[in-house]
């Protein structure tokens, strides 16, 4: 099994709406209330980041995709073969997801992870009120970053399970040279978007470290950091561009808990013609994550002192 791309995220929140002004104020998205939800739209499809209702604001689920039924078939022939527990989805939920066929399964890092095939649409045309142009289609709708304690096990799964490969990887030491080192894998899936998932080594109470869009300029990326500003949410890390995918971005703070990088520019990559590395920087300038990541871990310092 192979599979084509990242279609979809679901996030639980205790309050639907907040996302809602997000996404239409910061993010230039689009909204739709649904049966059981309300969808963010950033292209012709119905959805791409599922909102649903719950008691605890945080990352729900990834939906993986594959193109056909023949497809989806095999995926569940490769589930069976790998002895890997899986659930056959709802009618209310693919209803929600707008699928055509879906199952859901865990990760040895209690990710959930949710294998489709096809997409209903309408194929409104998506209207940011912004004006913005996200960069989707075959690309999928960007990447998660996901946490993985159990990361070899969990990276292994991933690419034994649903056929992600490995782009690179980093080795994160936030107490410096000689401190504690924690790993971070990035993984594609069968097109050229540089890393469609990513694997942080350790725990995270949201369930995700951040999920990114992309968008069709710097310019727009420039207007949503104004609208940012504007609408006085918390910037997570300032603009840089990433020394391995090449996304000049920034990061903001979503009402779930996590954040979102809204970036451009991200490399297009041949797989037939890419070698594995390590890279020992997260970016080739910016990004000072100090003024939102750090911080939070400053405060809980401070708590337990």
């Amino acid at each position: 099994m192979e599979v084509a791309a990242l279609a979809y995220s679901v996030i639980t929140s205790g309050d639907p709406r907040k996302w809602v002004r997000f996404a239409e104020d910061v993010a230039g998205f689009s909204t739709q209330d649904l049966p059981g939800g309300v969808a963010l739209r950033i292209d012709e499809r119905a959805g791409r980041l599922f909102i649903v209702p719950g008691e605890r604001d945080g990352y729900f689920a990834s939906g993986w995709e594959v193109r056909t039924e023949q497809q989806f078939t095999q995926a569940l022939a490769v589930l069976d073969a790998r002895g890997v527990a899986y659930t056959q989805s709802t009618k209310e939920e693919r209803a929600l997801r707008h699928v055509i066929a879906m199952v859901w399964f865990y990760d040895p890092s209690g990710n959930r992870h949710e294998l489709c095939y096809g997409y209903v649409s309408s194929f409104a045309p998506f209207c940011s009120r912004h004006g913005v142009r996200f960069v989707t289609g075959d690309l999928g709708y960007g990447h998660a970053v996901l946490p993985a304690p159990v990361i070899g096990e969990t990276r292994s799964f991933l690419m034994d399970v649903l056929g992600l490969g490995l782009s690179d990887f980093m080795i994160h030491r936030p107490e410096g040279e000689g401190g504690p080192e924690m790993r971070i894998d990035f993984m594609h899936c069968a097109n050229g978007r540089h890393h469609s998932l990513a694997l942080f080594e350790g725990e995270v109470p949201s369930g995700c470290v951040h999920l990114m869009v992309e968008v069709a300029s710097i310019d727009e990326v420039g207007h949503a950091y104004d609208r940012m500003l504007k609408a006085g949410a918390r910037l997570m890390a300032t603009l840089g561009r990433h020394t391995n995918d090449h996304m000049i971005s920034f990061y903001v703070e979503t009402p779930g808990g996590f954040a979102l990088e809204y970036g451009c520019g991200g490399r297009v990559v041949d797989w037939n013609h890419h070698t594995v590395f390590e890279s020992t920087s997260a970016s080739l300038w910016g990004h000072d994550f100090s003024v939102g990541f750090g911080a939070d871990e400053r405060a809980k310092l401070a708590e337990a002192a």
